[in-house]
Parts: C-alpha cells; structure tokens; sequence
C-alpha cells in the first residue's frame, strides 16, 4: 500500500517501525518542524524525523500543513492512505479527500473519552483502570471520525504517562496494521462515536504540575505518575523547587502540606486526605534520585511545611 505518514513525538514511531516492517511503501513522512531545546536553543529534530531517516523516507516539516504548495505536494505523492498518529497539526478538508482509503488516525484513548491532546496523561490522573487506542477515519472535528478498530490494555498502579505512553505505541503499531488490511480487502466497519459519551483531554501545561496539597494524596499519587515524563509534580521544599518522581499513599493524617515523618529513606507530606511518602525526587539543578541521598544533604524535620 502506498502510504504517507504523519507523526511527531516517540508515541508515533512504533507505528512507522510496524508499516515499514510490514513491507509497505512509505512514500514520505510529515512531521514538525525542529524545536529549540534548552538552554543553548539548539535545534532538536522531533523522534519521527530520526527514524524516518534511519529508514530511508523522505521528510516534510511544513510549518502550516493546509498551505496550498503542500497540498498539492501531497496530491502528487498519490498515497493510497495517511496514516496520522500525534502528528501536531490539524489536516483540512483538501488533505482530508486526496487519499482513497482515507486519512487513518491512531488515538490514545479508548474513543469517545479523551478526545484531544493528552489522552494518555489524563487516563492516569482520572484514575482509570483502561485504556488503549483506537483508530478511526479522520474527520473535520477534534477526533470526531467513525471508529474502526479498539485494543485495550489495564492501567497499572505503577504507569507513569511514559511507560504507558511506551505500551499505547507498541499497541498502536499492531493495531493500525489490522486496520490497514481491513481497509484493504474492504472489510472495515464504520462506527460512529456516541457524541454524549466524548469526554475531552486538554493539551498539558507546566503549572499542571505544581502540587496542591489540599487534594487527596490519591490524586496527587496520580499526578505524580500521570506527569511524569512532562511536567513532573512539583513542589517546594525547605525553599527549594523540587520535581517528584516517586511517592505512595498512606493513611496519616495531618494540616496539608506538613512533613509528618522524616527517616533515612523517606519524608511523608499531609495532604487533604491521607498523606503522601517521597521515595523519589529531583531537585532542582540535579538529577533525579531516591530520597535517601536528597536527605544526606539536607535536614528535614517534622512540623516543616512544603509547597509554596
């Protein structure tokens, strides 16, 4: 099958590895543009851009999909199918009808829920016990198309939004390619997607992160995993900004945001319900590490409050 591509972030390179794996012919890749990263603003190529090299595909980084020139790029290119998964940029109409088998969408949620950005990231922070991915015929709305076909998988107590982010993808690879055979020998079945079961899941942002100790340790055990790899939970502590990359939940109780046990390994936070025990952070400037080291250098006591 004569294929396009459009991808971005790490989610979508297992489903490039899988469709050249397959022997189909990617006749290019879309992705976007090189990002600046860091302090030194040097340009980083998106995971997708990698690959694709690595394998040979021609790449496109248009900064405005819809523009006319790429449009008509694409016509030329005469793909029988896109295949879309995170790609970044909304596609119109005019590159929605070129290809005949249609634009072909791998979504990181068991669709209607979690419509829109980060999908993933919410299933954890909502305390979901599934997941998985879906894909679907593209359409003008925000992940609106009629479904074809859902895998699902169980939502670990231990998933952070990258190691489920990691699982999704594998999914995702196998999952579109018994799609792209339905579609093939013409045995795909629409389903459309019950409007009044949608539920959205906005883009993420840097002050999601900051910890609100007043919410249930529960929830915030969930950030803590849901945000990690970006923007990590984040607090204060002894007047240093910390990221939080491993905690737990216990049943003590105190004023929120108070240490409630210090030890060699470990410091407990009161939070609005139960409290939460540190096993892992990173503070600022370093690299992450276990508690333990972060108390070698640094005196915490009970009564001592975090967070801003």
């Amino acid at each position: 099958m004569r294929v396009i591509f459009m991808g971005t972030p790490d989610f979508a390179v297992s489903a490039l590895d899988a469709i050249a794996a397959a022997g189909h012919t990617v006749e290019a890749v879309y992705t976007q543009p090189d990002k600046a990263k860091g302090r030194s603003g040097k340009l980083q190529p998106p995971p997708v851009k990698v690959r694709a090299l690595e394998l040979g595909f021609p790449v496109f980084q248009p900064e405005k999909l819809r523009d006319e020139e790429n449009v008509k790029k694409i016509r030329e290119l005469a793909p029988e199918i896109i295949v879309v998964a995170a790609y970044g940029q909304i596609l119109p109409e005019s590159i929605l009808e070129i290809p005949p088998l249609g634009c072909i969408n791998i979504h990181a949620s068991l669709l209607p829920k979690y419509r829109g950005a980060a999908p993933i990231e919410r299933s954890i922070l909502d305390g979901e016990e599934k997941t998985g991915v879906t894909t679907m015929y593209m359409a003008k709305g925000l992940d609106t198309g009629d479904m074809i076909e859902q895998a699902e998988t169980e939502i670990l107590p231990s998933d952070t939004g990258e190691s489920l982010t990691a699982r999704l993808a594998e999914m995702g690879g196998k999952l579109i390619l018994s799609t792209m055979q339905k579609l093939a020998d013409g045995t795909a079945v629409r389903t459309p997607q019950k409007e009044e079961d949608s539920t959205y899941a906005k883009m993420l942002d840097k002050a999601m992160g900051e910890m609100d100790f007043a919410k249930s340790a529960a929830e915030l055990e969930r950030s803590v995993r849901a945000l990690i790899p970006w923007p990590c939970a984040a607090t204060v502590v002894d007047g240093k900004h910390v990221k939080i990359y491993g905690a737990e939940v216990t049943d003590q109780t105190g004023t929120p945001g108070e240490i409630l046990e210090v030890t060699k390994k470990y410091f407990t936070i009161a939070c609005g319900e139960g409290a939460l025990r540190i096993r892992k952070l990173q503070p600022e400037g370093k690299k992450p590490m276990d508690t333990a080291a972060f108390l070698n250098g640094k005196k915490l006591e009970v009564g001592m409050k975090v967070g801003v």
